[in-house]
């Protein structure tokens, strides 16, 4: 009896003490279990790292040969600089009358004109020494969630915040593990295409890349309101900046030792990010805080001088826009001789039109190409050395940096995206690696999705 009191109190005592711990459940509410990290492995044809500029057009033109892709974007869309940048205006497709770049990303491109009512420039006036007339003014926002529609449709996955942390290819297929919010995921391909735009997965796989000592600065996109630029007094606001600068509260980098010229263009990619490295999570959250902190004290100086007062942020990107950091060694470098004197490769497989446009501390001054010149890009560049079933596309193309300083706008690596997908795509059917591919039979698949590609007879 005294064992049955005993028993009856313990199991008392016992419901009490969980009662006491656990969480009150409101009703249609359900105590879950701690949520654990999904571990899985999945198997695609190929694999697309990077939703930025290339890797976009590479992933649909993978989907729409028939192949099945997978993408991978470590941020929330695709888009990379023309979107998450806010660089929303790309250029440039056309060269000296004559379209050079089309495919996939002039699809998308046109598109997005026509949906937010927008008009192309006249592509047949000449751009002379102001080559922005060319570029292709966009709604960065409506272009993101279109070229994500194309995505779909073209039955490419999508895996948003995740990226690699290894890369080795065992019994020919590739197999790269990605972290992301909740997982750990293997991913098995037979096709890896690198276009994170730093050479990442190129770097963790095992290949050599390569970077300057020094590297561009990036910028921060913004838009600045709440002014009459027409009634400043330039002048004393100029020399009131010089002020702020020799004090050290202003550094002159910034913006370009120019602070009339972001008055007037109200933010329009004038800030300079010296040192911006988007290559790992810590490097790119300095380059953010560095943009973002340098935008917040010149808002506060501007808001002294008279006239601007009541100048506000209108507009500002989510993150620093990044303009080089590495590239790959590949099984040829297109030199700054190739580029700017139109050398037309036996494997060219994309065109680039754009002039020499290194920025440093003192700005940018670019270099326009001579009339008639326009670059091609060989597929020797997109591979790097000592690889197999490995391509890439973007601003990571082996090339030296004044080369890649043309290379890495958006219509280029628009390109060369499409040219990668498609040589993955005939790697993956014919169980070869990208350079083993017929380029004949490349530039036929190119061709048959809108690309355009250079004539190997042509004299460059």
């Amino acid at each position: 009896m005294d064992k049955l009191k005993r028993r009856s109190a313990l199991t008392r005592l016992g419901a009490i003490s969980l009662g006491m711990i656990s969480p009150s459940v409101s009703k249609g509410e359900v105590l879950a279990e701690p949520y654990k990290v999904k571990k899985q492995t999945i198997k695609t044809d190929i694999l697309v790292v990077g939703g930025g500029t290339a890797g976009v057009v590479a992933a649909i033109q993978a989907g729409r040969a028939g192949r099945k892709t997978i993408l991978v974007e470590n941020g929330s869309q695709l888009g990379g600089t023309t979107t998450t940048g806010g660089v929303a205006f790309p250029g440039i497709f056309f060269a000296w009358g004559k379209q050079v770049i089309g495919g996939i990303g002039w699809e998308m491109v046109q598109e997005a004109v026509s949906l937010n009512d927008d008009t192309l420039p006249d592509f047949s006036v000449p751009h002379g020494k102001q080559h922005p007339k060319h570029q292709v003014r966009l709604n960065g926002q409506l272009y993101a969630v279109l070229i994500e529609e194309k995505c779909v449709e073209a039955g490419v996955q999508l895996r948003f915040y995740e990226t690699p942390v290894s890369a080795s290819f065992e019994k020919g297929n590739w197999i790269v593990e990605t972290v992301g919010k909740g997982t750990n995921t293997q991913i098995i391909c037979n096709q890896l295409i690198d276009c994170t735009g730093n050479a990442y997965v190129a770097s963790i796989a095992g290949f050599d890349v390569l970077r300057e000592s020094v590297i561009q600065p990036g910028t921060l996109q913004f838009q600045l309101g709440g002014y009459d630029f027409k009634s400043l007094d330039l002048k004393m606001i100029q020399a009131r900046y010089q002020e702020e600068i020799q004090k050290g509260t202003l550094i002159k980098t910034d913006f370009r030792n120019n602070i009339v010229g972001l008055l007037r263009t109200g933010g329009d990619n004038i800030q300079h990010v010296m040192g911006a490295d988007s290559t790992t999570s810590e490097t790119h959250t300095l380059a953010n805080l560095k943009g973002r902190a340098s935008l917040l004290q010149t808002l506060r100086f501007l808001r002294t001088l008279p006239g601007c007062e009541k100048i506000k942020l209108v507009d500002m990107q989510n993150e620093t826009a990044v303009r080089e950091t590495y590239r790959i060694d590949g099984h040829y470098k297109i030199t700054e001789v190739d580029y700017v004197t139109g050398k037309v490769f036996e494997d060219a497989v994309s065109y680039s039109y754009y002039p020499i446009d290194v920025h440093d501390e003192n700005g940018v001054v670019p270099d326009h190409l001579k009339e008639g010149v326009v670059p091609t890009v060989p597929l020797r560049a997109l591979v790097p050395k000592n690889s197999k079933n490995f391509i890439v596309a973007g601003r990571c193309v082996s090339s030296d940096r004044l080369a890649n300083s043309a290379l890495r706008v958006q219509a280029s690596c628009m390109g060369m995206g499409q040219a990668a997908g498609a040589a993955a795509v005939l790697a993956n059917i014919q169980n070869k690696t990208p350079l083993e591919v017929s380029i004949n039979d490349l530039r036929k698949l190119i061709e048959e999705h809108g690309g355009i590609v250079p004539n190997s007879n042509q004299k460059g």
